[in-house]
């Protein structure tokens, strides 16, 4: 049994004082007759609540992919940047998904959200090991002697010390980066230590999951077996 308010915020109605306006309406019903109170007790395994005769589902793990444009910081919120909360569509804005893991304000391409707490902190865990590949644009040409250093485990200017990386010259200002972990501006400062100050970033795949054809700025959810999988 849970709080009638509580599922209808879970079902991504919306938030907590939104709900509350919207129960006074004479919107939602339970099991076909309105619902005015907010605190009422229901089991949503053998009742039917429905929002303007629309059934809902309560709460439910959702996984979202994000191609994200350049402009927006990683963040759930911040006074004075654009958000990549932002950029989710209405409808799953009051689902209480957060970013897992960031990509700066600069950087493009794949970035998952979550409302599964549990899954957003496995993710995000060093221990993981996740692979994340980007393809980068940079000034010079990386060579064998780069590639070597990358394989040995960078140890960068302030003493950071990375985790071997895969390093994938594909010519003149060109290559793609794999690393397994998300220390601050990583990538960035790997190619720096290695001079080759990156001038465009990408992230391309993470795990078993690629951007495919999702185009930039728009989301999909990803399916049940697409979760398993990570």
């Amino acid at each position: 049994m849970e709080r009638l308010d509580k599922f209808l915020c879970d079902s991504g109605v919306g938030s907590r004082s939104q709900v509350k306006v919207i129960l006074k309406s004479g919107r939602v019903t339970v099991d076909g007759r309105p619902e005015k109170d907010a605190a009422r007790k229901i089991d949503p395994k053998t009742q039917t609540v429905c929002l303007d005769g629309e059934v809902l589902g309560g709460y439910r793990r959702m996984v979202v992919m994000l191609n994200k444009p350049a402009g927006y910081v990683t963040a759930t919120e911040d006074k004075v940047e654009k958000t990549v909360m932002e950029l989710l569509p209405p409808q799953l804005q009051n689902l209480d998904l957060k970013p897992i893991g960031r990509l700066d304000k600069a950087t493009e391409g794949l970035l998952l959200f979550t409302n599964d707490g549990d899954l957003l902190h496995r993710l995000i865990s060093p221990k993981k090991e996740i692979p994340k590949v980007y393809y980068a644009q940079h000034e010079g040409q990386a060579g064998p002697e780069d590639v070597a250093a990358f394989a040995a485990g960078l140890t960068l200017r302030d003493e950071t010390q990375c985790l071997p990386a895969k390093l994938e010259p594909l010519g003149p200002g060109e290559s793609l980066i794999t690393v397994c972990e998300g220390k601050y501006h990583q990538v960035r400062r790997m190619m720096a230590s290695r001079g080759m100050p990156v001038t465009y970033l990408e992230r391309r795949e993470e795990g078993p999951l690629t951007l495919g054809d999702l185009p930039r700025g728009q989301v999909r959810e990803l399916t049940e077996t697409e979760i398993q999988l990570l």
